[in-house]
């Protein structure tokens, strides 16, 4: 088996980690206004160097600052942007997998005017990481189809984009000078969260997206379309995965379904290196969409799950991949767990003993498989 020196790699991971309890109280000090933003940024350095020894320790390649700058996977980063506002919010129902129910109204970004990328925003944060790490620094910023999926064509003013055409390539633009700020500073792993493909897997979500004036057999492709946009200027070298989530919040999700109704989208159309796809339990479905899978890209198979802290066999993992295998050559596949453990700043129900024990699963069962991690 060919071992691979550049990501995604045997073992990786989706990037978030568990906050420690020191910097959740320096969070909550800095919104009470009882510590300046630089102080929360330094105790934000300390949790960071201490994340990055944790994965270096444990075998891993491609590190990430565990998320610990942001409250959200997605808004910190978008809000951002010129022309991008934080409004209210929209009521979900996050499901678990004891059959409970978990409530999240997450804010809504609405477009109030023209986009515009006015300065760098992950720049600061990957030079950091650069600096504390030995091994490969990995930006996680979301997908640009973030902006879109959740309000859709009300979400975004009709007077700054009459046409969504125009939208779309602004947003296109904001993000390759982003990612050129980034390829300049050095960065080589670029990953890109995504919950709307994987939405559009589920039948309820893909009629919420009729409703709001969207053919939910179209998105996937135009979707396609704007991450292909967004990344076409990356440098030579830069290594650009996409992940795609189902949800994530205290152990709930809110997706179900399988890839098939955005395979040809996701994984032909979509000029990206790599996919770290969920398939942790019966709710992503199985392996068949993963045959049109392109040779050259790689699949992280999310096997590991971040959301119950019992640990998975490793007979068990490796009977999946070996089930994936029939689908994609061996050669193709890769392991990580299925998301994310802190897609927000409220983490998951599972111990910090749990999401190193989960990791170390990961670091081993990748090495026994393919001779690597």
């Amino acid at each position: 088996m060919a071992l691979r020196t550049t990501p995604p790699f045997r073992a990786d991971h989706v990037g978030s980690f568990l906050r420690p309890k020191e910097l959740l109280e320096a969070r909550e000090k800095h919104q009470k206004g009882a510590i300046s933003k630089a102080d929360l940024r330094a105790v934000e350095d300390r949790a960071i160097r201490a994340v990055v020894r944790f994965q270096e320790d444990l075998g891993l390649q491609g590190i990430t600052d565990g998320e610990y700058r942001r409250t959200y996977f997605h808004i910190d980063f978008l809000e951002q942007l010129k022309g991008v506002e934080m409004r209210g919010g929209i009521a979900s129902s996050f499901h678990t997998a004891s059959g409970n129910e978990v409530s999240m109204a997450p804010p809504v970004l609405h477009v109030t005017g023209k986009l515009g990328h006015t300065k760098p925003i992950q720049l600061a944060d990957f030079n950091f990481l650069k600096s504390v790490t030995k091994r490969l620094p990995k930006v996680t910023i979301p997908s640009p189809t973030m902006l879109h999926f959740r309000g859709g064509r009300g979400a975004i003013s009709k007077d700054a984009y009459p046409d969504m055409e125009g939208f779309y390539a602004d947003v296109a633009k904001c993000y390759r000078d982003e990612i050129k700020s980034l390829g300049e500073a050095g960065c080589t792993y670029l990953q890109l969260d995504d919950t709307n493909l994987a939405y559009l897997c589920d039948p309820k979500l893909r009629e919420g997206a009729r409703s709001r004036g969207d053919d939910p057999d179209e998105l996937p492709r135009r979707y396609a379309r704007l991450i292909n946009e967004s990344i076409k200027d990356r440098p030579a070298g830069m290594t650009v995965c996409i992940h795609l989530c189902r949800g994530n919040f205290k152990s709930a999700w809110v997706a179900e379904g399988g890839y098939e109704p955005v395979a040809e989208a996701l994984l032909c159309d979509l000029a990206v290196d790599g996919y770290f796809l969920e398939y942790d339990d019966a709710r992503s479905g199985g392996f068949s969409p993963l045959r049109v899978l392109p040779k050259g890209k790689i699949v992280v198979l999310g096997l590991v799950s971040t959301k119950i802290g019992q640990l998975e066999s490793k007979d068990e993992l490796k009977r999946r991949i070996d089930e994936a295998a029939r689908y994609v050559p061996l050669d193709q596949l890769a392991l990580s767990p299925q998301c994310g453990f802190s897609s927000t700043v409220h983490g998951n129900e599972i111990a910090l003993e749990s999401q190193s024990a989960k990791l170390k699963l990961v670091v081993e069962t990748a090495r026994e498989v393919w001779g690597t991690a």
